[in-house]
């Protein structure tokens, strides 16, 4: 299967007075496959957030490089941006704008053809249930539908790649599960998906692989089944903290 995402010896330093130089990420490689679901697990800091900015082009890296559908993230910023989706909890929605505009915006800023956006946006929201609140302002609505929209949001240009990073922070358990089933539902339908979390359940549960972080580096990447076999290790949890506290498998 094709690699859709390439990262290559990724490094992103910043300088603080106090503490000074971190090494947020400190020579990350991983590529994901085609219609691949894969998780980036880590605490809190570990570096996941800061490598998924760079993928989504919001943060250039140190040095290093990252392709997304081949197109270097540095060098070929609109291009990149083009063809991926991204989602994070703290991205915030225009409150004055309907959720049909939503979509209509950002189909449009992402460069997808003028004369298919209503068709796209028509589609989105037959398909995602969106119909009775599709031209209410987005002020107005409801987490769980605000959630909806947010989702569509990220993938009405219809992009090869996707990233969420942590998409379940501050949801309540009905919106966390409905997220997860979301995002399994777009892995199976051939996107790539490159999903973040510190909850070994939300990567166990949607995951097809693992890549374990910390401190900036990867420490192991593979199915969550084979982080147990190799660490010895009856849960997901304990392979993780194995892995964490001693030592690359």
């Amino acid at each position: 299967m094709d690699a859709t995402v390439e990262i290559r010896r990724l490094v992103k330093v910043y300088h603080d007075d106090t503490r000074g130089e971190i090494r947020a990420v400190d020579g990350i490689d991983l590529e994901v496959r085609r219609g691949e679901v894969m998780g980036l697990l880590g605490v809190n800091g570990a570096g996941k957030t800061t490598t998924l900015r760079i993928l989504a082009t919001i943060l250039s890296p140190t040095s290093g490089t990252a392709l997304v559908m081949g197109h270097d993230v540095t060098a070929e910023p609109e291009e990149a941006r083009r063809s991926l989706g991204y989602y994070s909890s703290t991205t915030a929605l225009y409150p004055r704008l309907t959720a049909r505009e939503t979509l209509e915006f950002f189909a449009r800023i992402n460069g997808y053809p003028p004369g298919l956006v209503r068709r796209r946006v028509d589609e989105l929201i037959e398909g995602m249930g969106m119909s009775r609140f599709a031209g209410s302002r987005v002020e107005k609505l409801s987490q769980g539908m605000k959630q909806k929209v947010s989702i569509a949001r990220t993938i009405v240009h219809e992009p090869g790649v996707l990233i969420f990073d942590e998409p379940t922070a501050w949801l309540d358990v009905l919106n966390a599960h409905d997220m997860l089933e979301m995002i399994r539902d777009l892995g199976r339908s051939g996107h790539t998906v490159v999903f973040s979390t510190h909850i070994m359940s939300e990567a166990q549960k949607i995951c097809d692989r693992i890549a374990i972080i910390h401190s900036g580096r990867i420490k192991a990447v593979g199915t969550p089944e084979s982080l147990m076999s190799s660490t010895g290790t009856p849960s997901l949890e304990e392979a993780f903290v194995r892995l964490v506290r001693g030592g690359e498998v």
